[in-house]
């Protein structure tokens, strides 16, 4: 299993092989020379710099922020909302987010010692992982996992473990996912719903990992920050609502998604007081504070009417559809519609290529046509085959994506 101090004792032993001695001190730490590069920030910088460019790549979504939102943050501005907040986020926002919990999670939370505001929901995932993991500590990672999960587990010294999620369902094995519990477990992380795969956790399974929580004293990290993209029919369940995990889950969400604005970088934390104690000490030396005007716009963007969600939620599970419809016929495999996320998840092996990297480079350079490849949602030394595809983009870009994929399409049947 990888840890950092693992690394750098097979990196000191190996040159003292081929030297005869230790490894000489390097200026970068070996926390930062394991972390890969991204590929979905990547793919972004190069759509910039590229003519033409379609981009069903980054997690972006196309749709303008509401305007009742847009207008509140100007106002925030122009009140001059615009130094540091309360460290833990304006206590009106807190207010807002545990009036949301309730009402859509069904979790009570105290806005006062068990809410902390911060910079996007990634930040808050680091702040939980560094205030409650040792270096050494086990993390239970679902694999594929957002690409930012290995990274952290990385920063905090922890050491992962990880348990597939098989495909073509994405679903886990029983026994396997036990089998990774143990006395060195400290936290499962949980993302749900899934990126990339559009998965949504079901009851049962969540139930089956609460036992195994209970059982071993493990903490669940639960990422929720696509907790209203749920489709046909399907409801979103959060860990703490589960008998017995509402002491022993941390629940991180955020507005980015929801209200299309990734750039205001708002999410939060929610948290047993214990727990948000320490994490709020480390979001302090982290980061501080949220921008104040975001904070402020952010209490109306809670406040949206449930007719928004509903008609977000229609609105992309139509651009799923017809996404779903065009990869189909252009090859690319999968064996049912995302269940939530605004991401479809495909195996394109058939295709024909080495692996997801050249298709990615092939669909970028050749069909103007940007993607994720799947190799950045596996650990580094897995063999991928697979692309994802965001969806949450306007109708204009994904008709251009239908032309672009029948072109591919079309391509590959004359080279055969």
């Amino acid at each position: 299993m990888f840890s950092l101090k693992n690394l750098s004792a097979r990196l000191n032993a190996l040159a003292q092989c081929i030297t005869g001695k230790p490894r000489s001190r390097s200026p970068i730490s070996d926390r930062a020379l394991i972390i890969r590069d991204s590929n979905i920030r990547d793919a972004a910088r190069l759509v910039s710099q590229l003519p033409g460019i379609t981009n069903l790549g980054q997690g972006l979504p196309e749709y303008p922020a509401p305007q009742i939102l847009k207008d509140a943050a100007v106002a925030a501005i122009n009140a001059d909302w615009n130094q540091y907040s309360n460290t833990w986020g304006y206590p009106q926002l807190r207010e807002a987010i545990a009036g949301k919990m309730k009402h859509y999670n069904g979790v009570d939370a105290d806005p006062e010692t068990e809410i902390t505001v911060t910079v996007g929901a990634s930040e808050a995932l680091n702040a939980s992982l560094l205030a409650t993991v040792n270096p050494g500590d086990e993390v239970i990672i679902f694999e594929p996992f957002y690409e930012n999960y290995h990274p952290n587990v990385a920063i905090c010294g922890g050491t992962p473990r990880y348990v597939k999620l098989h495909s073509p369902t994405w679903t886990f094995d029983r026994k396997e996912l036990a089998a990774a519990f143990n006395k060195r477990t400290r936290v499962i992380l949980i993302n749900t719903p899934h990126n990339p795969t559009g998965r949504v956790f079901t009851m049962e399974e969540l139930s089956f990992i609460a036992d195994l929580c209970k059982k071993w004293d493990v903490l669940a990290i639960t990422d929720e920050i696509y907790e209203y993209m749920v489709y046909d029919g399907r409801k979103h369940i959060s860990m703490a609502t589960l008998p017995g995990m509402r002491d022993r889950t941390i629940t991180i969400s955020g507005l980015s998604k929801t209200f299309s604005i990734t750039g205001w970088r708002l999410g939060y934390a929610v948290a047993p007081e214990k727990y948000t104690r320490a994490l709020r000490k480390v979001h302090d030396y982290l980061t501080l504070a949220a921008p104040s005007p975001m904070q402020i716009a952010g209490i109306t963007a809670l406040n949206m009417p449930d007719e928004f969600y509903a008609e977000m939620v229609a609105k992309y599970q139509q651009m799923r559809d017809q996404i779903c419809q065009v990869a189909q016929e252009a090859g690319f495999e999968f064996a049912q519609k995302p269940e939530g996320t605004y991401y479809l998840f495909t195996d394109p092996s058939k295709l024909g290529f080495e692996n997801d990297r050249k298709l990615w480079e092939h669909l970028l350079y050749d069909h103007k046509l940007a993607t994720v490849a799947g190799y950045c949602f596996f650990r580094p030394d897995a063999k991928t085959n697979h692309i994802r595809f965001c969806y949450a983009k306007s109708e204009k870009t994904i008709n251009a994506a239908k032309e672009k994929l029948i072109a591919f399409r079309d391509g590959q049947i004359e080279g055969q």
